[in-house]
């Protein structure tokens, strides 16, 4: 059985234009331990849809699945990581931060705070533990948020461009790091970006998406050895395959 099972998802926002379609009719399974990763153009859907696996937002129509079942709210079965910074809590340490789901399913404080530190070290911060998210830089806040987000064991971790607002060498390392945590962990995940490169260096599969609305365009199976390396002839040339899927310059230097 699949882990995650999307079945023919559509959904539509009423605005007072009318009615908007977002995504429409989106199918597709995910294997345990996964790395998926969603790309497309900006409003294809991309967020949308990972909210709804989430269970932020309830679809329009179909169903999403996770182990067999069906998805009707938000539940700690699933990590969510965003691309705001300001999703950390500013009054809370880092260490404050990571116990915060642990605290909410009535783990001890000792227990949580044994786990919390656990989770920092896999991240590389544990020496940070007692910083305020305003002490830390933007690559390190994520950090938080990724190590927040593993610390009650969810079987799933959903990703919305956690890496896109920062610069070209943070984000470089935080790909390294979060490809490390993931060989450790072996969560599935789905990640949402518009980064070619970056979907090809973490990506076991990539689901390409065609715009307004968001439906399946396309999927790419990446059948590259890890650690991969970026200036490679074969990462090149998957990365070149997912610009044609999208529709874009294959030799265009900026692949988001």
């Amino acid at each position: 059985m699949p882990h995650i099972e999307v079945r023919n998802v559509s959904l539509t926002y009423d605005t007072p234009a009318g009615e908007v379609p977002a995504v429409a009719g989106v199918s597709f399974e995910i294997e345990t331990s996964e790395f998926f990763c969603l790309v497309g153009p900006s409003g294809c859907g991309k967020s949308t849809l990972l909210n709804v696996i989430a269970g932020f937002v309830a679809p329009t129509a179909g169903d999403i699945r996770i182990a067999g079942e069906p998805v009707s709210g938000h539940g700690l079965d699933r990590g969510v990581v965003f691309q705001d910074f300001a999703q950390l809590f500013p009054w809370r340490t880092a260490l404050g931060n990571v116990t915060f789901g642990l605290e909410m399913k009535g783990v001890g404080k000792a227990e949580r705070e044994a786990i919390a530190l656990e989770q920092l070290k896999l991240v590389k911060l544990e020496k940070f533990a007692a910083a305020y998210p305003h002490h830390l830089s933007g690559g390190m806040q994520q950090r938080v948020a990724i190590a927040r987000a593993l610390a009650y064991n969810p079987a799933v971790l959903l990703m919305d461009e956690p890496f896109a607002a920062l610069d070209a060498l943070t984000r470089d390392d935080m790909q390294r790091l979060l490809a490390e945590v993931w060989r450790k962990t072996r969560k599935t995940v789905v990640y949402v970006t518009h980064n070619v490169a970056e979907a090809v260096y973490l990506a076991d599969r990539v689901l390409v998406m065609t715009p307004h609305p968001g439906m399946v365009k396309s999927e790419v199976r990446i059948a590259l050895p890890r650690p991969r390396d970026p200036l490679s002839v074969e990462f090149l040339k998957y990365q070149k395959s997912l610009l044609r899927h999208l529709g874009q310059d294959a030799g265009a230097a900026d692949a988001t």
